[in-house]
């Protein structure tokens, strides 16, 4: 009887264990088709050793931005989508569409990235992907003129990359991002550059964009004519932790739409500025709060903008709160010397004032 029971109890464990096995193998089918779902939306890109018509696996990158964020067009989007690029230089021929097949408001997030993030211990200035536009003008929309990244999906991260002017003679607005649909929402943009040349490759704006939720913390806008124009629907718009030097125009051109928005705006740095707000003559004076951030040396602080006359009219400040907001002190800038570009290239330096506000491309 003894040895009857415990050989059916060796039975019933065995069954048990060939049971367990079954589930266990199930789910790592399962885990594994899982996985090679998520991972069928990570492209990887390099401008140095892919290859066109590579799969985009690690190993294995595509050679072309173009050919990876065409490629992502045709993802159902139901997953999170990730271009991961290596470090090289992007050479970006015409306007390139950020969308899935899926539908323009999905939840899960669409990123373009570098490989080496900035506050990764060995990052270099090398180690930043560039994105330069050569573009002629490919977009009418008012006028005519020249897009790099057109987002056209909800959710849109945009992390550690440097954007270049476009050289090309015959664009005269260069916009290397531009969001058109403003029923969009979710676009970040973090610790990325932003570097133009008025005489030989200009960026317009470095941001044209419509809709809400649009973030932007630690990037470095550096001589672009105006760093940010923000047109219809703009709602929950919040920069931070950033330096804008030198928009020989504006750096901000804010509120075509008649809407008070939400505007965060702390730790900055602004300096070397024609303007460092612009609005509609006919919306008023925006009530805004500035607050933890450097402003200086600007050569006009608010100005209204009446569309017919085209031109700005400074105004006095009589509605934007401030709040630790310093307006003297010198602010330098990391430049490259003689022995070249340094890790810290154009963030503040050491004696820089505005130091505390922790502005610039690193965020720890």
């Amino acid at each position: 009887m003894k040895s009857e029971v415990c050989g059916m109890k060796n039975k019933t464990m065995l069954q048990t264990v060939k049971f367990s096995y079954i589930i266990i193998t199930m789910f790592a089918v399962l885990f594994v088709f899982r996985t090679s779902v998520t991972m069928a939306q990570t492209l990887y890109v390099d401008a140095q050793k892919g290859k066109n018509n590579a799969t985009g696996t690690i190993t294995h990158p595509i050679l072309t931005l173009d050919e990876a964020v065409l490629k992502t067009n045709s993802f159902k989007g139901n997953e999170p989508v990730i271009l991961k690029l290596n470090p090289g230089l992007y050479t970006v021929t015409h306007k390139l569409t950020l969308k899935t097949a899926g539908p323009a408001n999905s939840i899960a997030p669409y990123t373009i990235e570098s490989v080496i993030m900035p506050d990764a211990k060995a990052w270099q200035p090398a180690s930043m992907p560039v994105i330069l536009s050569v573009s002629g003008n490919n977009d009418d929309y008012e006028f005519a003129h020249c897009v790099g990244f057109f987002v056209s999906r909800n959710n849109v991260n945009i992390k550690g990359l440097k954007f270049m002017g476009n050289p090309n003679t015959g664009v005269h607005y260069y916009y290397p991002i531009r969001r058109q649909d403003k029923t969009l929402s979710g676009l970040n943009v973090s610790q990325c550059y932003f570097i133009g040349e008025a005489n030989s490759s200009a960026i317009q704006s470095s941001f044209w964009a419509s809709g809400s939720g649009i973030h932007v913390d630690h990037c470095i806008f550096h001589n672009s004519k105006i760093a940010f124009v923000l047109g219809d629907n703009v709602n929950d718009f919040s920069l931070t932790h950033t330096i804008i030097d030198g928009a020989y125009n504006t750096a901000i051109w804010y509120g075509f739409a008649k809407t008070t928005a939400k505007f965060t705006f702390k730790n900055n740095v602004i300096t070397n500025c024609y303007y460092v707000m612009v609005y509609p003559v006919e919306d008023g004076q925006p009530s805004y709060t500035f607050s933890d951030s450097y402003i200086t040396n600007n050569a006009n602080y608010l100005g209204n903008y009446p569309k017919p006359q085209d031109k700005f009219f400074a105004e006095a400040n009589k509605r934007i709160k401030e709040v630790n907001i310093v307006k003297k002190g010198a602010i330098k800038l990391v430049s490259v010397a003689d022995d070249g570009m340094t890790r810290d290239n154009l963030n503040l330096s050491a004696a820089s004032a505005g130091k505390c506000t922790g502005a610039g491309i690193f965020s720890k």
